[in-house]
């Protein structure tokens, strides 16, 4: 049998070495370790948020071949065979659950609605439906009225119309469930809504595909974008839909009745106003409206 007696003998020069330090030295070493691991530990979480910056700051930088603050959907791009996008860490831009207007051809105009008309009323709360960076702030007097369009690192671009007020600024990074703008009826508005569009490079894609707005929920955790020859091609794929068994639970709501205080609501649910608070993005002093839609749970 060969042995290597030059690895032996560093081998049994660095136990002895060990074994020749103080006490107080060994000590030290053995206080050490459990520092490092640590140490490695913070880095990783320090590594891990300078990715996260990077991805708000430059949000989908490799799908989009420019940033400006001028043209909600215009891009001159060859859009991507598939794309995975990714619909975890959401957040429903609002807790209103009745659709006013549905995605698809308007015969009384004549034109395609390219996104989601929910009802909400001035002033309620409009928030950002994920992480991701303010691209325009603008007016359109025939159309969005007050608009926001929000870059995210998932390649989705999402637009909020007739907001009666802007709250951010353009090239603000904004985080998911951020307030952004206040319903409102600017625009080519016949009502107080939310218009509501999701898009990828500028293809507009069904917001029902992926917000569940009844159940105040997203419809999966991933959704896939297929595009043939150019052109959009929505297809629904299993991992659209999560499995039953994994299945996220759907938030339970309710309606405030007239005379309906949180102390009140938080009795019948058999909540507590804190939670309320924290699932709602509301505070204890919040006016409550009629018709109001709560969620609980």
């Amino acid at each position: 049998m060969f042995f290597n007696f030059k690895r032996l003998k560093t081998g049994a020069v660095v136990v002895l070495a060990v074994l020749s330090l103080p006490v107080s030295g060994q000590d030290l070493l053995a206080r050490q370790a459990p520092i490092d691991k640590k140490m490695r530990a913070i880095d990783s979480v320090a590594l891990q948020r300078l990715v996260g910056d990077e991805q708000l700051e430059n949000p989908a930088f490799g799908l989009y071949p420019d940033w400006n603050n001028q043209y909600a959907h215009r891009y001159d791009v060859e859009l991507p065979e598939e794309y995975k996008i990714d619909l975890r860490h959401f957040c429903m831009p609002t807790p209103s659950t009745r659709i006013t207007s549905n995605y698809g051809y308007r015969a009384s105009f004549r034109r395609q609605h390219k996104g989601l008309d929910i009802k909400v009323y001035i002033g309620d709360t409009i928030r950002s439906a994920f992480s991701g960076k303010v691209r325009i702030v603008d007016y359109e007097r025939r159309g969005y009225g007050n608009y926001i369009v929000i870059r995210h690192p998932n390649g989705l671009e999402t637009i909020y119309g007739h907001l009666s007020k802007q709250l951010v600024k353009e090239n603000q990074i904004v985080k998911a469930g951020e307030p952004i703008g206040l319903g409102g009826n600017t625009g080519r508005s016949t009502g107080s809504h939310l218009h509501f569009e999701t898009r990828f490079l500028g293809q507009a894609i069904n917001p029902a595909e992926m917000f569940d707005f009844v159940a105040q929920d997203v419809t999966g955790d991933y959704y896939i974008f297929r595009s043939n020859k150019g052109k959009s091609e929505l297809a629904k794929n299993e991992t659209n839909v999560r499995p039953k068994p994994t299945a996220r639970p759907r938030s339970k709501v309710h309606r405030v009745k007239s005379g309906e205080n949180l102390s009140v609501i938080a009795s019948k649910c058999g909540t507590t106003v804190a939670k309320l608070c924290k699932l709602n993005g509301i505070t204890r002093t919040t006016v409550l409206r009629p018709g109001q839609i709560l969620k609980y749970s």
